[in-house]
């Protein structure tokens, strides 16, 4: 091991110690009966006198969180994924087994067995009887691990971030309810779950620069979805009238509080119906997994109370630049938006249609405003490939993003399936990333063949399940709600250990 200190070389020589007793330091299993919380909510109210007339054994099993030695006895927090609680080991009880007390560290993972009493502090604690060493633990548990200096520590040994923060594996924990309240959603509106490939010979799906591998024996270059649509709309043409598919999106781009390069997705597509269904379904569904997760619609996000109550805003695109300043002379004149913008010191790239500098204009100037759930309705046309027309306004496209916390959560629009004008905004899109822009669609010639089966009129959304996560346990950064987010290597190529 690397870092090698002297408290990790007093461990290592009680290994050998134990080892030299006949004792295997990396034993065999122990079968609890109970687990801490079970304990505490069944005998936590009994008095002293209780737990004496009528003695309650147990036996539980986890990590030496906290050790205090006095000779005679000891008293140490065993903790185990529900919580923990306080032991009580006395050396006129456990005879010659007392002696293998001095072996014990912090971070050992133990199991005993005993019957429950209370202390003359009146601490529910069991007096153990008898006990296993599992695992000696090696590296000692860190003394100070919260706050912004251990902040990558934190992430880049989640192990240890979870055995010292409760919080954290609570929050994990209410990722996994999130998570199960949307399937259970969905699968009570009839849709089913299924599955699609996460490598595509041609990536498409989102504006969005992909992984790319090889594949040695077919001898063709590969890519990490970076959304699963088209598959899915491929089910719709099938014959598929709701389906979904929650699974994970590889996009090679930036890493920051909102970014991960890989992310949890939730897509899910319905004939026959439009995007103004799915604004009305999507208010449910929220309503619907935050009363699950953490029973309420109400929630505080940083200092700021959010309330998930539909009906949510409906504000098109267009009316919210002009509400927030933007003149309206420039909405339909690339250069003079252009100009306006860049006059803002807003990042324009040369080449940029005036979709993308709306779009950039209303990141801007619109996102940050956007806190109470609100739907941003109406895209420009070219900032949406896949989309079906505004019948009255072709220039735009029945869409809405969804935006709480200043963030986008979902996505989602009428599905286009026309595919003459499919195959022609593909075209479009083509052109775009012959330009330079390396997030343009690619040609997807075996998905305009299914559209010309027919695709029936049908409504799709993606929501990002991270973000969903972050905002429902209060978490300000991706990274407190993905268990292993990327990060940087520890050490760079060359670098001494």
């Amino acid at each position: 091991m690397e870092d090698v200190n002297e408290l990790v070389k007093q461990r290592i020589k009680k290994i050998d110690e134990l080892r030299e007793l006949g004792i295997e330091p990396y034993g065999r299993p122990f079968l609890a009966d109970n687990h801490a919380s079970e304990l505490f909510e069944a005998f936590g109210a009994k008095t002293k006198e209780e737990l004496d007339a009528s003695p309650v054994e147990c036996s539980v099993s986890g990590r030496l969180v906290a050790y205090r030695d006095f000779g005679k006895a000891a008293f140490a927090h065993v903790q185990d994924n529900t919580g923990k609680i306080q032991i009580y080991l006395k050396r006129d009880i456990l005879g010659d087994r007392h002696k293998l007390l001095k072996k014990l560290d912090i971070g050992d993972i133990v199991g005993v067995k005993g019957r429950l009493f209370r202390t003359k502090t009146d601490e529910l604690t069991v007096e153990v009887t008898s006990f296993e060493l599992m695992t000696k633990s090696v590296r000692p548990l860190p003394e100070k691990w919260h706050g912004l200096k251990d902040v990558e520590t934190r992430y880049r040994q989640r192990y240890v971030d979870l055995i010292v923060n409760p919080e954290v594996r609570e929050n994990f924990a209410k990722r996994s309810r999130i998570i199960k309240a949307v399937r259970d959603f969905l699968e009570s509106k009839g849709f089913i779950e299924v599955e699609t490939p996460m490598m595509h010979q041609i990536p498409g799906g989102a504006t969005a620069r992909p992984f790319r591998t090889h594949h040695n024996a077919l001898d063709i270059d590969l890519y990490l979805r970076v959304a699963p649509e088209l598959y899915l709309k491929r089910l719709l043409v099938g014959g598929y009238e709701r389906v979904y598919e929650l699974n994970k999106n590889f996009r090679n781009e930036g890493i920051s509080t909102r970014h991960n390069p890989e992310f949890s997705m939730l897509e899910f597509y319905i004939a026959y119906r439009d995007y103004n269904f799915l604004m009305s379904f999507t208010e449910e569904l929220f309503a619907y997994v935050a009363t699950k997760a953490i029973g309420s619609t109400r929630l505080m996000y940083g200092d700021t109370e959010i309330d998930l109550t539909p009906p949510w805003p409906r504000l098109p695109m267009l009316e919210a630049l002009l509400n927030n300043g933007v003149p309206e002379e420039i909405l339909n004149d690339p250069e003079k938006a252009k100009a306006w913008a860049r006059a803002q010191k807003y990042d324009i790239p040369e080449g940029s249609s005036m979709g993308k500098i709306l779009d950039e204009i209303f990141k801007e100037r619109v996102e940050p405003g956007l806190v109470r759930p609100t739907f941003i309705i109406d895209h420009p046309v070219e900032l949406s490939p896949l989309a079906k027309r505004k019948p009255e306004n072709p220039a735009l496209v029945e869409r809405f993003e969804l935006f709480i916390c200043s963030r986008e959560i979902a996505n989602a629009f009428s599905e286009l399936n026309d595919p003459f004008d499919q195959k022609e905004r593909f075209l479009e899109q083509v052109r775009a990333k012959q330009a330079g822009d390396d997030e343009a669609h690619w040609m997807d010639e075996d998905f305009i063949r299914a559209l010309e089966y027919g695709m029936p009129p049908a409504a799709g959304e993606g929501i990002g399940i991270d973000r969903l996560v972050m905002l429902l346990t209060n978490s300000q950064s991706i990274r407190d709600v993905i268990l292993f987010p990327q990060l940087k290597p520890e050490h760079q190529s060359g670098e001494e250990e």
